[in-house]
């Protein structure tokens, strides 16, 4: 069993429009996969940047226990943040909705997010 976190916006589920950039997306849909499989898919708030900085959504995933995040963009601290929590994070390659990135993500179609990847501002 493994909880995916993957940016989604309002009001986030399958169906819901892939939230580009992890830090600023409207909130986050968490699937528990098993097996290969979508066991269950819940939505989780996503939380200010002011206190924790561009750390604080990464904090935030580890403690709901996320331990794979899909992104389509982040800055270098966060993705150090999520390498240093244990969380494997993977590139979206530009999928539109959160349903094709969990998809993709089963199908072992995304690559791991590298440094090249990253966005310029603060790392968020």
């Amino acid at each position: 069993m493994a909880l995916v976190g993957i940016p989604s916006t309002n009001p986030g589920g399958l169906d819901a429009p892939f939230g580009t950039h992890f830090g600023h997306c409207d909130l986050y849909t968490v699937i528990n996969v098993e097996n290969g499989d979508i066991k269950d898919i819940r939505t989780l708030p996503n939380i200010s940047h002011q206190e924790g900085g561009c750390l604080a959504p990464v904090q935030h995933l580890a403690d709901n226990g996320v331990k794979i995040l899909i992104a389509g963009g982040m800055g270098m601290r966060p993705l150090m943040g999520f390498n240093q929590m244990g969380i494997d994070v993977y590139y979206s390659g530009g999928v539109p909705t959160v349903g094709e990135a969990v998809q993709a993500f089963l199908d072992g179609k995304l690559r791991t997010f590298n440094t090249n990847q990253t966005c310029g501002d603060c790392g968020n």
